[in-house]
């Protein structure tokens, strides 16, 4: 299981995909049974920081979701698109996130252990923070309990009030957070089309780029992870139409 793991940290910071990071140690934790605190132990314990990474995310961002009341379709998306989850791996973070979001309780050991892991790059931890604000707005302004919940995540992350207040406001560390490419661009659709075309277009793209199909055909290992990143983008761009149209 473990060996399966690829990318990491580095996927998240640049904005593309976590690969089979998220997968891979989504879908060990979840079937361990193990969502308290004390599976940030243990994921920790493994001795690779991008595990924890992974399992934390899942967790803290399902979490944040229950924290105000039931989690919303689009809180879930939200999440999907800040850490672009590669479409092979969403059912083992699937299965994750729906047992984390039973309650909103738990998260302080993930907070502080991935504080401490990651001491030296908070950086990527205020990249983290500011993801986790948009979870928080994406059915609405910040509630009380969103803002207390994201000031203990800051306090696990060990990031001062600078950091707090750049990931609050959309002004990441390194300049101000971009919106990301046109999502009709990469469906290579105008803003005039209509609900089905989009979905059409959307089957489509992703029957003619999934890793899947290339490899049964006998695809080169370049062309395949080439066509994984795509497939990641694809999705990223369906997954902002639907919350732009409410699909």
């Amino acid at each position: 299981m473990w060996g399966k793991i690829i990318g990491g940290v580095t996927g998240f910071v640049t904005g593309g995909p976590l690969g089979a990071v998220l997968g891979a140690a989504a879908g060990h934790v979840a079937d361990s049974g193990r969502i308290g605190p004390g599976a940030a132990d243990w994921a920790a314990l493994l001795g690779n920081k991008q595990q924890l990474f992974a399992v934390g995310v899942v967790v803290i961002s399902a979490k944040l979701a229950k924290c105000d009341g039931a989690v919303k379709r689009e809180e879930i998306d939200a999440f999907k698109t800040a850490f672009r989850i590669p479409p092979e791996n969403m059912a083992d973070v699937a299965q994750l996130f729906d047992q984390a979001r039973e309650n909103a309780e738990g998260f302080e050991a993930f907070a502080d252990r991935m504080g401490e892991a990651f001491a030296d790059d908070p950086t990527m931890l205020e990249d983290v923070l500011a993801a986790f604000f948009g979870i928080a707005r994406a059915d609405g302004p910040l509630t009380n309990g969103e803002v207390a919940f994201l000031q203990r995540v800051q306090i696990g992350f060990r990031l001062d009030a600078p950091a707090w207040t750049r990931a609050r406001d959309g002004q990441g560390p390194r300049g101000p957070v971009e919106a990301g490419p046109d999502p009709y661009a990469i469906l290579g659709l105008g803003r005039d089309a209509t609900d089905e075309q989009v979905r059409v277009t959307w089957r489509k793209l992703m029957r003619e780029n999934h890793p899947d199909a290339l490899l049964s055909r006998g695809a080169a290992p370049d062309v395949v992870k080439r066509a994984q990143a795509k497939v990641s983008e694809i999705n990223a761009a369906w997954d902002r139409v639907k919350r732009e149209r409410k699909l």
